[in-house]
């Protein structure tokens, strides 16, 4: 039990600081003013961190330890599929302040857990975090950050990694057992709704 305990800590942790050091390499602005960071902006940014350590701890909480395993490889393909883009492309921001802008880090990030949710648990399950991915998206093209082109990329890297590694949860809803006691023997059903 505390080794599960121990491997849900050390994913989390390893998730979130991974997320932050990727964040962190990006270039630094260069304008000589320092652009103004509106609300939206600020909500986009919250999200960006929100919605994935949501995602994951979600799959802990329901004990979906496989899910989060599967969550844990899309996401670091999808950052560094992003960031090794962004680092080779050297595509101008529509605000000039660096040459970081393809793909949309904050996109295929989020769009990346919108996936998870949806091809783990189902679309219906998946709908407030397109909301939220949606929303981030285009708050990363109000701010001035990133064009259209970015957004789709982002957002195709944060969902085609699903496809590599997320598969459908199997919830066990029945269970067949056997029981011998001195003699005597039980067979039992349980089906969970």
């Amino acid at each position: 039990m505390k080794y599960i305990f121990l491997f849900r800590f050390l994913t989390i942790a390893g998730c979130l600081f991974f997320s932050f050091f990727t964040h962190q390499l990006q270039a630094q602005d260069t304008s000589e003013t320092q652009p103004q960071v509106g609300t939206t902006q600020k909500v986009g940014d919250v999200i960006l961190y929100a919605l994935p350590a949501a995602t994951l701890g979600t799959s802990f909480v329901i004990g979906d330890n496989d899910g989060a395993w599967q969550f844990t490889k899309g996401l670091l393909l999808t950052v560094g599929v992003t960031y090794g883009l962004k680092l080779g492309v050297n595509k101008q921001r529509p605000d000039m302040s660096n040459d970081n802008s393809f793909p949309s880090g904050h996109t295929s990030t989020v769009f990346h857990s919108a996936g998870y949710v949806h091809r783990r648990y189902g679309f219906k399950y998946a709908i407030p975090s397109y909301a939220l991915a949606g929303f981030t998206a285009a708050s990363r093209i109000d701010s001035n950050k990133h064009d259209i082109l970015d957004i789709v990329a982002g957002a195709a890297i944060g969902l085609g990694s699903n496809l590599l590694f997320t598969t459908e949860y199997q919830q066990e809803h029945m269970e067949l057992t056997y029981s011998n006691f001195e003699g005597n023997h039980l067979i039992g059903f349980t089906f969970k709704f």
